[in-house]
């Protein structure tokens, strides 16, 4: 698997009955409202623009779900990966499945395999704190088919929140927690690739995405998302 698709890992459901977002953790995100980003890379060239959509907004076993379709169109307006999945606010923590690195095209490329997933989630607290450490979120994958194997792991470890900043993106100015993590993703199908990265996102507590990330490879800027409109 090459790199490029182990990038793609970075960057990157039906209701029991509708309820208002406002119910969980001050979110008034609801079916029908979303948000979109810009992806630069590490010159600042635009790279893709992705649109989050939430079309349904549930609950099941007490929490509040957001399922939500992703589309990612490159700078020249072509559609380029596209995903569904589901966050899950239950009490004070939003989270989501880390299979959800995994977009729907490359689940496609790898059917064959009949991967079995186990993961960890990526959670986000409702209050975050200067200096809180946040969980360690996985995801492991295995299969084959035929003599041919494929295995796949992400780790996203040392999650900190180091500071509280004042930040300007294109949908805005606002205080939000700067939160560094280090990833780790790993993939072996005959030839071992292992990538490891640095980043850094900027959360609010009532807002559903990161403002912005940045994404570093040895020391040096990958990557950079920015969030440019909420509806």
């Amino acid at each position: 698997m090459k790199k490029e698709i182990l990038l793609g890992f970075l960057f990157m459901l039906l209701s029991v009955y509708a309820v208002k977002a406002q119910d969980c953790m001050g979110f008034n995100m609801k079916a029908g409202s979303g948000f979109d980003m810009n992806s630069f890379d590490g010159k600042g060239k635009l790279i893709a623009t992705m649109h989050y959509k939430i079309v349904n907004v549930a609950t099941e076993a007490g929490a509040v779900v957001y399922t939500i379709d992703f589309e990612s169109m490159n700078n020249k307006g072509k559609s380029e990966i596209k995903n569904t999945y589901k966050l899950h606010c239950k009490g004070n923590i939003l989270s989501m499945d880390a299979k959800s690195l995994i977009s729907t095209e490359q689940m496609k490329s790898l059917e064959n395999f009949q991967m079995k997933f186990t993961s960890a989630d990526i959670e986000y607290p409702a209050s975050l704190t200067v200096g809180q450490k946040l969980k360690d979120a996985s995801l492991k994958g295995e299969g084959s088919s035929g003599p041919m194997s494929i295995t796949t792991n992400i780790l996203i470890f040392n999650r900190k929140v180091e500071s509280l900043e004042k930040i300007t993106v294109p949908a805005g100015t606002y205080d939000a927690y700067k939160i560094t993590s280090d990833m780790t993703m790993e993939s072996q199908m005959g030839l071992k690739i292992k990538l490891d990265l640095q980043t850094v996102s900027y959360r609010v507590p009532n807002i559903l995405w990161d403002l912005k990330t940045e994404s570093y490879r040895k020391g040096k800027l990958a990557g950079t998302t920015e969030l440019i409109k909420i509806y």
